[in-house]
């Protein structure tokens, strides 16, 4: 009866993280001196992050999956699914190594760890999948009439010089972009997770129980 309380409440949890994420995605930042103006940093893998943290990996990954349907169902897509598959394997990129650390050992030192690493490998599959599919596909959709890679890679060197070709691209806009994003978003969930967790975990004798297994002060 209790496991089924706490998989009950869970999904709960993770219906309302994935709510909340998606609601953050519209909260979209450029930075106009890293990449250009259509890479915007949003804020939505913090509570992907919380409740992978809370709940495990799993939690993080349906988390992740709950944030981009709602974005298809609401929103639409506009690049043919191509874009929304992309956000969901970078999300995961970072959150599941940080979820796995963490749950090893619920302690401070491997919440950071487990966000280094997720921001390592979130910045090498962003990396991977702009250069051989999102870049290639957004040029052939969207700067068809604009030269197509070269319109898009014109629109890189005007922020870097070194951004006309696609390597250069890729490591001085695509990759600094991604390092970005994971230490922000690191940064605020480190802020965040240990008031967000009380009221997660609940207030009760178990709750009170997991909070002094982690020793995340």
């Amino acid at each position: 009866m209790q496991n089924k309380t706490m998989n009950l409440r869970n999904m709960v949890l993770i219906a309302m993280l994935g709510a909340i994420a998606f609601i953050l995605m519209y909260l979209e930042i450029p930075l106009p001196f890293i990449a250009p103006a259509f890479y915007e940093m949003d804020f939505s893998e913090v509570p992907v992050l919380i409740g992978a943290f809370a709940m495990g990996p799993g939690a993080g990954v349906a988390i992740e999956f709950l944030k981009i349907l709602l974005h298809t169902l609401l929103r639409g897509t506009s690049t043919a699914y191509v874009g929304e598959i992309a956000n969901f394997v970078v999300g995961c990129a970072l959150v599941v190594p940080a979820g796995l650390l963490y749950r090893r050992k619920k302690t401070r030192g491997h919440a950071l760890a487990g966000m280094a690493l997720g921001t390592v490998l979130m910045v090498t599959a962003g990396s991977l999948i702009n250069a051989y599919v999102l870049l290639p596909w957004y040029a052939n959709h969207f700067f068809a009439g604009a030269g197509g890679m070269e319109g898009i890679l014109a629109v890189g060197a005007q922020v870097h010089a070194g951004a006309g070709t696609l390597l250069g691209f890729v490591l001085l806009c695509v990759a600094p972009f991604n390092l970005i994003k994971g230490v922000v978003v690191s940064g605020v969930t480190m802020l965040l997770y240990k008031r967000v967790s009380v009221v997660i975990k609940g207030h009760g004798a178990e709750g009170a129980v997991d909070r002094r297994k982690e020793k995340t002060a």
